[in-house]
């Protein structure tokens, strides 16, 4: 699987929790890294109606003097889900794929779920053995 796939899976189980605070329009990602090399950091922005983003949280794989190792919710956002989904995908990078023609600049785009992405995304939540706890989806859907 892709990675930027596992990311939506990630957004799209804690949709519920994002969308606490408002309505998203979108939620992206987005990362800076080096061609075949591991992502260090991601932020997660939440896109509202008329072009305003809010920070949800940034990632950081080590820490530094300058940030701490791993998430930090901004502006209010919180969500477990996206926290132990994030943490499992930036500690086990080995595991996906990244496309051969991914640039230095990252970016994932994710709209509210539909369909059957809920239940996409929580079939393979519960395939990986570190994050096989059942969570629910938001429009209304449940995974089941």
């Amino acid at each position: 699987m892709e990675i930027e796939k596992a990311f939506q899976f990630g957004v799209i189980l804690a949709w519920d929790d994002l969308a606490k605070a408002a309505t998203p329009c979108l939620v992206r990602i987005e990362y800076v890294s080096e061609p075949k090399t591991p992502l260090d950091n991601l932020s997660v922005w939440f896109g509202k109606a008329g072009g305003y983003d809010d920070l949800v949280c940034d990632y950081w794989k080590e820490s530094a003097s300058a940030h701490p190792g791993g998430i930090t919710f901004a502006n209010g956002f919180s969500s477990g889900i996206l926290a132990q989904t994030l943490d499992f995908i930036m500690k086990h990078q080995d595991q996906f794929t990244r496309r051969p023609e991914a640039g230095r600049h990252g970016l994932v785009l994710i709209y509210p779920p539909a369909g059957d992405e809920c239940k996409e995304a929580a079939t393979w939540m519960r395939g990986v053995p570190d994050l096989a706890t059942h969570f629910g989806c938001s429009s209304g859907q449940k995974a089941a």
